[in-house]
């Protein structure tokens, strides 16, 4: 049996038009796939500052009842407390701009903990205190958990930013409206060494 030059043509083009087919599914797929990893692992940095500032009431209560004198650091922690859980990143809503207000506001709340902290350690009798132990360790434990989710955001953002510029990915990407996502930065004054004097 012998094919007529434009069946041939024709079958090559039917082809062709199905090996992109299946390509742009795959590629869009992919893309689908780490855009979920992405949100899921934002989800989990959400959920570990808010387990921070679940702790914060209870850990400022507790310093209250034996550093009652302090109440300037308290209402700053309290402050920051607010200020943080006032400011919601919807997933969609990741941008530069946004994540930076978002890291900002954390950053505030990490600093006023800091003080409150530090403020411990002018009372003996509350560093003894079993509950002020706990809290501390629990909080500790929670800061662990917040930088390990950033992480996993950060790796997971990097994995999706790097598939939607790889080209032919970058066209389906335009295409099918994926953009990049934001990574978190560097806090202010992270790049300068602590001064150590003795």
């Amino acid at each position: 049996m012998k094919f007529k030059p434009a069946t041939i043509i024709l079958l090559i083009l039917v082809a062709l038009l199905l090996l992109l087919g299946v390509g742009a599914c795959n590629t869009y797929n992919k893309m689908v796939g780490l855009e979920e990893t992405v949100d899921q692992s934002w989800g989990e940095v959400e959920t570990q500052y808010q387990r921070r500032a679940d702790l914060i009431p209870n850990l400022v209560n507790t310093v209250k009842g034996y550093a009652t004198h302090e109440s300037q650091t308290f209402e700053k922690v309290t402050e920051a407390r607010a200020k943080a859980t006032s400011i919601t990143l919807n997933v969609d809503d990741l941008t530069e701009e946004n994540l930076a207000k978002y890291q900002k506001a954390q950053n505030e709340l990490s600093s006023a903990l800091k003080s409150l902290l530090a403020v411990t350690e002018n009372y003996p009798d509350l560093k003894a205190n079993k509950n002020f132990e706990d809290l501390q360790v629990q909080l500790e434990g929670t800061e662990n958990r917040i930088a390990t989710a950033r992480t996993r955001y950060t790796e997971q953002v990097k994995d999706y930013n790097v598939a939607i510029r790889r080209f032919p990915a970058n066209i389906f990407a335009g295409m099918f409206g994926f953009s990049t996502k934001p990574q978190f930065a560097a806090e202010e004054g992270a790049s300068k060494a602590p001064t150590v004097e003795f």
